[in-house]
């Protein structure tokens, strides 16, 4: 189990990695709804408070773009995107806060892609734990876990949830 200081650590360690190879250019971090948004909410105040640096901040809604229709239920709750600023040409960080098989992933890019064609797009998460189904690989990672394939990460985030935790729920 991990608490609030742990998950304040790993946010810090994504905002140092990402400090360090980010150029003068604009960049803008894009998270993805549910819990990927709100680690980039943190993510985005701790790039901007450091270095006095604009960052643009934008929200993703992947819901109609996963390829497991099963986790929709038959009136899903759709909370739609926010990107506020032109995603053509743009360097974007996308954020989230469990990589696991990758398919979260691709189904951003895909979403992304209908707001236009980014220049660059690199991938931050809270937590990496790892087992991959697609070749997909985060450039900036805040936590690594070493899980078993049928382990649960369980993941509550403050604003969301009331709390800043991570537990394993081991497969029995």
């Amino acid at each position: 189990m991990m608490g609030p200081d742990e998950l304040y650590q790993g946010v810090q360690t994504l905002a140092s990695l990402i400090r360090e190879n980010l150029s003068d250019a604009p960049v803008a971090i894009v998270g993805i709804r549910s819990r990927g948004d709100e680690v980039a909410e943190r993510l985005c105040h701790e790039l901007a408070s450091e270095e006095d640096r604009e960052v643009d901040f934008g929200v993703l809604d992947i819901s109609l773009y996963r390829d497991d229709y099963g986790h929709l239920t038959s009136n899903p709750k759709l909370e739609g995107s926010d990107l506020s600023f032109d995603v053509e040409g743009a360097h974007i960080i996308l954020v989230d806060d469990v990589l696991f098989t990758g398919r979260t992933i691709r189904a951003a890019l895909d979403a992304l892609a209908d707001y236009g064609r980014p220049g660059k797009v690199e991938l931050a998460v809270l937590i990496d734990r790892g087992h991959r189904e697609l070749p997909i690989q985060p450039d900036y990672v805040g936590i690594k876990l070493e899980t078993e394939r049928k382990d649960h990460v369980l993941v509550k985030l403050e604003n969301t949830d009331g709390e800043d935790s991570v537990e394993i729920v081991k497969a029995s």
